[in-house]
């Protein structure tokens, strides 16, 4: 349980014999915080968002973004091996991201799983994925928005394409469980 230290809390009790003003009360915090910004302000849990952006700002840079993604000589082809319905993969994305940023328990795909399984994305995909992705973030966000969400990504993005690489060098799949000790 997150707590703060500060006034009495009305639940809370001091042990027996426990007196003065030295001593911090401990309070619950409060169960709700607000996220976001603008005029889209919503509580979720305890978390805070990682950086000051709204649920309209992340659909607008998926929608954006995936209209790049099927335009592109390399990337467009990949996902097109793999997306049938763009609104709902966009949707999709738009949850990861949400939760990603935003802490709103709205997703609960494995991102690791479906790009390794995928077959035919590769290690070299990433920094084109990423160049895109940064360059739909500077033209859609403000730059500490853009910012923030560039180093989430370009972390996700590293964590992925690591992935994507040791699957390629045999490494066992992330499912395969523990390794066997011989």
């Amino acid at each position: 349980m997150a707590v703060s230290i500060g006034r009495r809390h009305s639940a809370c009790k001091r042990p027996p014999g426990v007196q003065g003003a030295n001593i911090p009360e401990v309070v619950p915090a409060s169960p709700r915080r607000l996220v976001g910004g603008g005029g889209s302000r919503e509580p979720v849990g305890t978390m805070l968002a990682r950086f000051d952006i709204t649920p309209e700002q992340i659909d607008q840079v998926v929608t954006v973004f995936y209209a790049a993604i099927r335009r592109h000589e390399v990337l467009g082809p990949v996902f097109g091996n793999h997306v049938t319905d763009w609104p709902a993969h966009e949707e999709k994305i738009a949850r990861f991201w949400k939760k990603a940023i935003l802490y709103r328990p709205v997703y609960d795909g494995n991102p690791m799983r479906v790009h390794m399984a995928a077959g035919d994305v590769r290690a070299e995909h990433f920094p084109l994925w990423l160049a895109l992705f940064d360059e739909t973030l500077r033209r859609t966000l403000p730059p500490e928005t853009a910012a923030g969400w560039s180093g989430l990504a370009h972390r996700i993005g590293r964590g992925l394409r690591l992935g994507v690489e040791d699957l390629r060098e045999g490494a066992p799949a992330p499912d395969a469980g523990p390794p066997r000790l011989r």
